[in-house]
């Protein structure tokens, strides 16, 4: 299968290349520009891409590369800094243009190129600096070696929905120029992942950490068609699920997937642990560490357990720093939340590859029903990273109330699919009221709704307002200590979709 690397130079949209490139059914990983020339040949790609990044090769201590990644023969494409980069150290000429466009570095457009094949001359391109420009060309591109390396840049962003044909330009590279085809599915890689799973395990029994969301049952259904009966999933209920949340979860795994599931009802000790914690990355360590101990303990009942598998996905990784060169977003309690201890021999992570999108596509193509492949997505944290503030019993019990009016009324608006995630939270903010003839002084529910391709960006839902003018009163009328609904308007970024 031919595989494109990635490297990062610190851009936002590094993770939005590498998933772009993947739409496009070619497999590719994300890697810091700091991997040195052995890692990239040990990883063996059939090109190259260079993301973009917030620097200029006109500062001191710009990022660079190994120029010897220029002479491996394989294609490679500069998005942004990346072109930039590639325009400096071939001997090219970058001058930093005198435009209305600060900070647009312009470059001689290169006519006639196979990476703007089909493509109208004008369009709309995102550049680096939030700034959306008409080229009078099919772009800034500059690169067209006289050796007849396939080398090419653009300045601006393909990646992102902005820019028109921007997929097509990401095509022409992969298709036209690399000569790929459409290898990477989750149908196809469904062997690729078993073999690689019973090749690791081998006769060794696993350990799943079973939350009941997307990512682990998948993982679960994986494993469970791997290695059979010596599968044994815990699930940990911590006490910060969605409403009957935990009932559902036991029902359906036990009863449709016949796996063999422990259930563990830990709200209290999580609650102990909690308590007067107002920090997100305290919660979510405390939440991580909590999670392996029990399972530690719970272990020691089964008898010997050699793996330890967890439903990580690939943003998990990269949002948290261990994926690329850009900083780290959050912690996720199921990679930088782990204890430095683990008593098992090895953690696996089946799923730890691919995006979200691709990980419902997986669980399809494992027979998994579409009511919990489409399940709202909902973060290993659970509810502790949707109340603000400290948590305690009475916050989750109002919180779960509210949030399962909001989801019973998108499901009867029929935008239950049509969004892709929406949640309630509950902040940590009271104020003043009126309910009935009395003054109240209570908390504030707060509504967020995101429309997303891979959850690494993502735009606030436009939901009808009539929609939430009946989850509003519902939510008032029927959750006590609420008399304020507040509607998130904020894309990712600045915000993320989750609140902490």
């Amino acid at each position: 299968m031919k595989k494109v690397l990635i490297l990062d130079f610190g851009g936002q949209y590094n993770l939005l290349v590498a998933r772009r490139v993947r739409e496009c059914g070619v497999y590719c990983e994300l890697r810091s520009f700091r991997i040195s020339m052995e890692e990239v040949q040990a990883f063996d790609p059939d090109a190259l891409i260079f993301t973009g990044g917030p620097a200029t090769v006109f500062e001191v201590n710009a990022p660079t590369v190994d120029p010897a990644l220029f002479n491996m023969g394989i294609p490679v494409l500069g998005i942004c800094y990346g072109m930039q980069l590639m325009t400096h150290l071939l001997g090219g000429q970058c001058r930093k243009a005198i435009t209305r466009e600060y900070g647009k570095t312009e470059l001689t457009v290169c006519t006639g190129s196979p990476l703007f094949a089909d493509i109208p001359e004008k369009a709309v391109y995102w550049m680096s600096h939030g700034v959306e420009v008409e080229s009078a060309a099919p772009g800034f591109t500059a690169i067209a070696s006289s050796e007849g390396k396939k080398l090419y840049g653009v300045q601006f962003h393909p990646e992102v929905v902005h820019t028109e044909y921007g997929t097509k330009i990401l095509e022409n590279f992969l298709y036209g120029i690399c000569g790929f085809t459409k290898e990477w599915t989750m149908e196809s890689y469904v062997d690729t992942a078993l073999r690689e799973c019973r090749e690791k395990i081998g006769s060794k029994r696993v350990l799943l950490a079973l939350s009941g969301g997307v990512d682990s049952a998948v993982a679960a259904a994986l494993l469970q068609k791997a290695v059979g009966d010596r599968l044994t999933c815990i699930f940990v209920d911590h006490g910060l699920l969605r409403l009957n949340e935990g009932d559902q979860v036991e029902q359906v795994m036990k009863g449709e997937f016949h796996v063999d599931i422990r259930r563990v009802n830990a709200q209290k000790i999580f609650l102990d642990k909690l308590a007067g914690v107002t920090d997100p990355e305290r919660k979510r360590k405390i939440i991580g560490e909590e999670f392996i101990r029990v399972f530690e303990a719970e272990a020691r009942k089964i008898g010997k357990v050699d793996f330890l598998a967890q439903g990580t996905i690939y943003p998990d990784v990269v949002e948290s720093g261990l994926g690329g060169e850009s900083a780290v977003v959050k912690s996720h309690h199921n990679v930088g939340g782990l204890p430095d201890c683990v008593d098992f021999e090895e953690i696996i992570e089946p799923l730890r590859r691919l995006f979200k999108d691709e990980v419902r596509q997986l669980g399809l193509a494992l027979g998994l029903p579409e009511s919990l492949v489409w399940r709202q997505p909902f973060p290993g944290p659970g509810l502790a990273i949707r109340i603000i503030g400290e948590i305690t019993a009475e916050k989750l019990e109002i919180l779960r109330k509210a949030d399962a009016i909001f989801r019973e009324e998108m499901a009867k608006a029929g935008l239950d699919r049509t969004a892709n995630q929406y949640f309630a939270a509950l902040t940590n903010m009271r104020s003043v009221g009126i309910m009935g003839d009395e003054r109240t002084y209570d908390y504030a529910i707060a509504l967020r709704s995101v429309q997303t391709q891979d959850f690494m960006t993502a735009t606030w839902s436009r939901l009808p307002w009539d929609l939430l003018d009946k989850v509003s009163g519902r939510i008032v009328g029927e959750v006590p200590h609420i008399n304020r609904v507040l509607y998130d308007v904020t894309s990712k970024p600045p915000a993320t979709v989750e609140f902490e």
